[in-house]
């Protein structure tokens, strides 16, 4: 039995990422030790039954109906924002005002003015020892937070290239049905926003450099799709009968584009960055590869639990090896399973969670913060500016 103070969550959402964030929540104190104990205290929705059905089945103590009483209450310290990006800045504003601390899922908003309010209400909070992280998981994934301790310890030296990819094919049934991720008002962007946001944060994380400027080109394949229909997983088969209504997409489906990267001593650093869900037999293909003077790292997440890496200094026809990121010694790895025995999406969450609750009980600034998150946000803007105006360089 724990002794560590209670750390009373109250979660927002409760579809694909709220279960992720809920198995997180209720793992990470199982197998790490933390300085404040998480307790599952109130989920809300806006559908009484779904939510109400949701909590029972994820865990959690009570329900709301509106976000807002669950900020109201005395018995909650967090909010962790699991809603789409039209929600954020109102969500986030508000709970960091009534002294709650949160988590917010990425991108942080669907636009940088809405990221710069809630990074300045961050910053604010901070003051008064409240304080906030946006959910870019894929920084604990083992494999990529021991590609970046590489960069740090010097072993590939000044950084010339990176390559990012995000490849999926969930949306490539030209008929899968309309969901609020094809509707900008509610998304922000499309592949754009909902991945490539990801390889973003991982490339200025892994590299620690920051993109400065961008030319791109983004491009949606299917215009329209049913409204109806039945959704599996993140897709579906929408209602092909020939009155079914049809809604018009209104966000990118794939968004390529070049970057230039600034800071550090490696000044130069360029980098290309694709982003689509058009990309058949890629399933979650979250790739990233830095080159150096002194070595590279390549990582995808189909192969999670493996970095690769070439060392100049080793023979030439050595190559790249192949590390598989299950030691002990490796981040976060010590506190799971024997050597050997890989880790799991989920896993990255439960990272996420260790190290918020970590930073909290600490009294510091958990990472990524509000203000990383706007400096994605700004490049996403870059991007969007970049394509529309035919691809001219735009800085970030």
């Amino acid at each position: 039995m724990t002794t560590a103070k209670p750390l009373r969550v109250g979660m927002v959402g409760y579809a694909f990422m709220g279960a992720a964030h809920s198995h997180a929540w209720r793992t990470a104190p199982r197998f790490f030790d933390l300085p404040l104990q998480p307790q599952l205290t109130a989920v809300a929705g806006r559908n009484a039954d779904g939510v109400r059905a949701a909590a029972d089945k994820l865990g959690w103590e009570s329900v709301e109906s509106d976000w807002r009483r669950l900020i109201e209450r005395d018995d909650i310290d967090l909010i962790d924002i699991c809603t789409p990006g039209n929600t954020h800045a109102e969500i986030a504003i508000a709970a960091l005002e009534a002294g709650k601390h949160v988590l917010c899922e990425k991108p942080l908003a669907n636009s940088v003015e809405e990221a710069e309010r809630m990074t300045l209400a961050a910053e604010t909070a901070a003051k008064n020892g409240v304080l906030s992280m946006c959910g870019f998981s894929y920084r604990r994934t083992p494999a990529l937070a021991l590609a970046r301790r590489f960069v740090d310890q010097g072993r590939l030296g000044e950084i010339r290239h990176v390559r990012a990819q995000y490849l999926q094919d969930w949306l490539t049934d030209a008929n899968a049905p309309m969901t609020w991720r094809l509707d900008k008002e509610q998304s922000g962007s499309g592949s754009l926003g909902d991945i490539g946001a990801h390889s973003i944060d991982a490339a200025q994380w892994v590299t620690g450099l920051n993109i400065s400027g961008v030319s791109a080109l983004l491009e949606t394949f299917v215009q329209e799709r049913p409204l109806a229909g039945d959704l599996v997983g993140l897709g579906g088969h929408g209602d092909l009968s020939s009155d079914a209504p049809r809604g018009k997409v209104t966000v990118d489906d794939a968004a390529i584009f070049s970057a230039r990267f600034d800071g550090g001593t490696s000044a130069g650093a360029v980098g290309v960055f694709e982003a689509t869900r058009y990309a058949l037999g890629r399933k979650n293909a979250m790739r990233l590869e830095v080159n150096g003077t002194k070595g590279s790292l390549a990582f995808d997440f189909e192969d999670m639990n493996a970095l690769s890496f070439y060392d100049a200094a080793d023979s030439p026809d050595a190559g790249f090896r192949k590390i598989f990121v299950t030691e002990p010694e490796h981040p976060y790895v010590g506190n799971w399973w024997p050597t050997g025995h890989g880790l799991g999406y989920e896993h990255g969450f439960t990272h996420q969670v260790v190290d918020l609750v970590t930073a909290i009980g600490e009294a510091r600034q958990p990472e990524p913060s509000f203000a990383d998150a706007l400096q994605v946000q700004r490049v996403l803007a870059a991007v969007e500016s970049s394509a529309a105006n035919s691809s001219q360089w735009q800085k970030v």
